[in-house]
């Protein structure tokens, strides 16, 4: 009986083992291929469980998700005969993977450093036909656009996909970077002279207008000034005339006596004048007053 059980459990255990080099798993975000002795047998396989025959099958799984090629910054010649160095990245995935598999034994390094030139060689010949404005500024976006699908095409044959082909930067040497910025540095001060120079000339003209404008008014507050002075002079010339006119005598009186007041305003004050002289012609024939 105890033979019996041992027998039943080593019997299950053989089945288990055999069972589980007979079944695999596909993941969604796995290709796979099944071999038949080293030979593609069939690659359609959905997501799921799914069975082999073991020693005779066997399975590889790659892996079905977008991946990242990160080239190396390599350097470009522009039109012009100069240097640039150009940091890109690929991306890609596996669409076709019996075509993949016999194309690069399966091995992604193969597979990228394929890419890696099929990409180099179409960047060679895109920043050949253009300047280094150009591919600095105006037509990146024109260039990735035309990697990716000359890429795509190429690609096809290792059973590929090219999603995209990204310029991550493109910069200058260090040499012609310093001469760049010298140039640059040399135009932006020759039009900073520029402006100074012209903010020059317009602030001259507009103090040339200050001061003409300041002489015009000055002018023409003197002149309105004599005017009213001129005219208050003839005003009171002619109250003092209406006032001499209604009554000479005391005019003159009052004359005189602003007169002495001003003359003798001082005790030190000395005044050498002839007794007879009109000044002091109030001062005749006056008679003292009567003492009481």
């Amino acid at each position: 009986m105890v033979q019996l059980r041992t027998g039943w459990i080593a019997g299950f255990a053989a089945v288990v083992f055999i069972a589980s080099f007979s079944v695999f798993t596909v993941d969604q975000r796995e290709r796979v291929i099944l071999f038949r002795l080293g030979e593609i047998v069939r690659t359609d396989f959905k997501p799921g469980l799914h069975f082999k025959v073991p020693i005779l099958n066997n399975v590889r799984k790659f892996d079905a998700r977008i991946q990242t090629l990160d080239a190396e910054p390599e350097r470009y010649l522009t039109i012009e005969k100069k240097n640039v160095i150009v940091d890109s990245f690929i991306k890609w995935r596996i669409t076709d993977v019996a075509r993949y598999y016999r194309a690069t034994g399966g091995d992604p390094t193969r597979a990228g450093s394929r890419l890696f030139q099929t990409v180099k060689s179409g960047l060679r010949g895109e920043f050949g036909k253009r300047t280094i404005q150009e591919v600095i500024s105006g037509d990146r976006a024109k260039i990735m656009d035309t990697m990716t699908v000359n890429a795509n095409n190429d690609a096809k044959e290792l059973g590929i996909e090219v999603v995209d082909v990204r310029l991550r930067r493109v910069d200058l040497p260090k040499e012609v970077s310093a001469s760049v910025y010298q140039r640059m540095e040399a135009e932006r001060a020759r039009v900073a002279k520029d402006f100074r120079a012209r903010g020059a000339e317009a602030a001259e003209k507009i103090r040339a207008d200050a001061d003409r404008q300041r002489v015009v008014v000055q002018a023409q507050a003197f002149r309105e000034a004599e005017r009213l002075r001129g005219e208050g002079d003839a005003k009171a010339s002619e109250i003092y005339a209406g006032a001499y006119s209604a009554d000479p005598d005391f005019y003159a009186l009052y004359r005189s006596l602003n007169a002495y007041k001003s003359t003798f305003n001082n005790k030190g004050d000395v005044l050498v004048l002839e007794p007879e002289s009109e000044f002091f012609s109030y001062f005749k024939g006056l008679e003292a007053p009567a003492k009481q």
